[in-house]
């Protein structure tokens, strides 16, 4: 039988439990609010604020799947933000 990885919060004070949902809100707003290539990178700080630390078996794509899959993702940007802007900008590491 799989525990609830939510138990913890039954338990938590009040101050944690905000404490908790701010720094929530903070990470994802700060994803939300990515944009150009920010828009494409791994983001296992917003993993690190559950409480069951976890290291995920990661399946890092092949290159031809992987190229795939970012076109599909960009495809899926003009279907679902058609009207944003668009920029030229380079990424620049």
């Amino acid at each position: 039988m799989t525990s609830d990885p939510d138990d913890d919060l039954e338990a938590m004070p009040h101050a944690e439990l905000l404490a908790a949902a701010k720094a929530m809100r903070v990470a994802i707003r700060a994803h939300r609010d990515a944009t150009g290539h920010d828009l494409c990178w791994h983001h296992p700080h917003m993993w690190n604020l559950l409480p069951d630390l976890v290291s995920p078996e990661i399946a890092v794509p092949d290159w031809p799947q992987f190229m795939r899959g970012c076109v599909r993702y960009r495809q899926s940007l003009d279907e679902q933000l058609a009207t944003k802007p668009r920029t030229k900008e380079e990424f620049n590491a």
